[in-house]
């Protein structure tokens, strides 16, 4: 069977308790109690409603327990609600999204690497009788089960795949947590994964592995740059040595470079004809 079967198995049998709590009644001592409350009220009227009546505002929600049992109806809200003295006990819920930090984790990664990971969740109550009724702290119980969630998924990642996939490691904490709390009556909206700290030998190590591989790369490139200057080299000198005039304009080129910066020695190249001449005599 599996766990989404078993919550709603446990939630359907908690509406039944409910309801059949709800349909039992409260018995005859009950009502003889909720007559003396009656009129308990009525002899310190006016007084008595600073005891009786309660507001709340509309992002909360308000549980009502009577002699034990919550009242039929479900939680109460927003606006006023009466309350019996002595009788009545109610706990206020918040509903709005809270978000709340995961205290830094020691994680032994899948490749025996030993990490610091910390995360945020983000949740809200969305069934205020079963937040009440079902756990103790609802706030308290999602955080620990949180951090043990975490623990849990990370233990069977990877570092590589811990700094890359963030984003699919939190989308399946989200579902966990999100089932696993739904028997409370919260909803777990978005996890966010903080921070994640390496050991500071393990930094060195990688920044030293990242500067080897870009000292690799530039002198690659370097290489592949004096490839390509060697060829283009080679073909304009074939290209010269086809037309001797190219070289004349080439000398000619250089002497106007040199001219331009103003320097007060000028050198003029020898043609190799000339010496081409004397050779043959």
């Amino acid at each position: 069977m599996s766990q989404s079967n078993i919550n709603k198995g446990y939630q359907m049998g908690d509406q039944r308790n409910m309801q059949d709590s709800s349909e039992d009644g409260i018995g005859c001592c009950g009502c003889i109690l909720m007559g003396l409350s009656y009129i308990l009220v009525a002899l310190f009227f006016p007084f008595s409603l600073c005891m009786t009546i309660k507001i709340v505002t509309e992002y909360e929600r308000a549980v009502i327990f009577r002699l034990g049992r919550v009242l039929p109806g479900g939680a109460k809200g927003p606006g006023m609600f009466f309350i019996l003295p002595c009788l009545d006990e109610f706990k206020k819920v918040d509903l709005r999204t809270v978000s709340y930090d995961v205290p830094p984790q020691e994680i032994l990664t899948k490749d025996s690497v030993t990490v610091a990971v910390d995360a945020v969740i983000y949740s809200r109550i969305f069934d205020p009788t079963m937040s009440v009724c079902n756990v103790e702290n609802a706030d308290s119980s999602t955080r620990l089960l949180a951090a043990t969630t975490l623990r849990n998924v990370l233990g069977t990642k990877n570092m590589s795949e811990l700094l890359t996939e963030r984003d699919s490691i939190a989308h399946q904490m989200q579902s966990i947590l999100d089932e696993s709390t739904d028997p409370w009556g919260i909803k777990v909206e978005r996890v966010e994964i903080k921070d994640v700290r390496l050991p500071v030998q393990l930094q060195r190590a990688m920044a030293a592995e990242a500067e080897a591989s870009r000292e690799a790369r530039a002198k690659v490139l370097a290489a592949e740059g004096e490839q390509r200057a060697s060829r283009a080299l080679k073909e304009a000198a074939d290209i010269m040595a086809q037309s001797p005039a190219a070289i004349q304009l080439r000398y000619l080129q250089t002497l106007n470079s040199i001219a331009a910066e103003r320097n007060s020695t000028i050198i003029f190249p020898l043609p190799m004809d000339l010496l081409s001449g004397f050779g043959k005599k």
